[in-house]
């Protein structure tokens, strides 16, 4: 059974060397749980579906590693670029190659201010399978961006909470449906893909109590990043790895310890989620 991991945690998401160190104690949570752990990214110009450990470390030294949605995977391939895959591109290999479920750390989303929609939610619109996540990146302007999920129609339910999380915060106020355990995840997605729907079962996990940074202290620093993206003039791709390089400066290291934590804790479920499809694929099989 394999579990679907993004390579832009190690490229945009932490700072070396926590995003090596985050990166393979993913993958060993994954094989603790008797799993296949399955980093993808794009190394010079060829996609790898499941990178090694030298890989992970070389990209995360690599200068000028572009940062690929689903929508620029043909240009990194044509250029023989380097390229660590987001959400929306993460998503999209791992389908064609067969894998179920994919564990990342927060979805994009809608940002404040002039109009900026990550391609993430397009893509989780028109990829069947099941992603956990801890919930829109805290930088985002969460009820915008679960509006437009409801719009696109992606399936949206929160892992034993009645609310989606909001990152490094366990609650968001906004209502979602609830979903009990990890077999009756796997059940959405077989009977979602029966009725022959295209989008994601979109797992919202919240992190752990212990790692959980207020909402209050979240705004704070979200507003002073957001002032230093201001002053800065960036725009672009280069937005969210800025606020949240920004965001790690104003709590003082204290979002990227409940980065980690959330990376994994969303880790574990992706596995266990991928025991329970593999288990019904597997009886399905049997059946014929």
């Amino acid at each position: 059974m394999k579990v679907a991991l993004e390579s832009t945690v190690i490229t945009h998401g932490l700072p070396y060397p926590q995003n090596v160190e985050t990166a393979l104690s993913m993958e060993n949570i994954v094989r603790e749980n008797s799993g296949v752990p399955v980093t993808i990214g794009v190394l010079a110009g060829k996609i790898k579906i499941g990178m090694t450990a030298d890989e992970i470390e070389r990209m995360a030294k690599e200068e000028n590693v572009f940062k690929a949605g689903v929508r620029e995977l043909s240009i990194m391939l044509a250029q023989k670029r380097w390229a660590s895959t987001t959400v929306s591109a993460t998503a999209r290999l791992a389908y064609l190659n067969k894998i179920h479920v994919f564990a990342t750390g927060g979805i994009g989303g809608v940002h404040p201010g002039p109009w900026d929609v990550s391609m993430d939610l397009m893509e989780l619109s028109r990829t069947p399978i099941v992603v956990v996540s801890a919930g829109p990146k805290a930088i985002l302007d969460l009820p915008g961006t679960y509006e437009i999920l409801e719009t696109i129609g992606v399936t949206v339910v929160g892992y034993q909470v009645d609310e989606m999380p909001a990152f490094y915060s366990r609650s968001s106020g906004i209502g979602l449906p609830r979903a009990n355990d990890p077999a009756e995840i796997a059940e959405m997605l077989m009977q979602s893909r029966k009725l022959g729907l295209t989008n994601a079962i979109l797992v919202f996990n919240p992190i752990p109590a212990q790692y959980e940074i207020s909402n209050e202290e979240v705004e704070r620093w979200k507003n002073l990043s957001n002032q230093d993206l201001a002053d800065a003039g960036v725009s672009g791709k280069q937005v969210t790895p800025f606020l949240l390089a920004r965001m790690a400066h104003h709590s003082e290291g204290r979002t990227v310890k409940s980065n980690r934590s959330l990376l994994e804790n969303n880790v574990l479920l992706a596995t266990q989620i991928g025991h329970e499809i593999e288990k019904m694929t597997s009886r399905k099989i049997r059946s014929i």
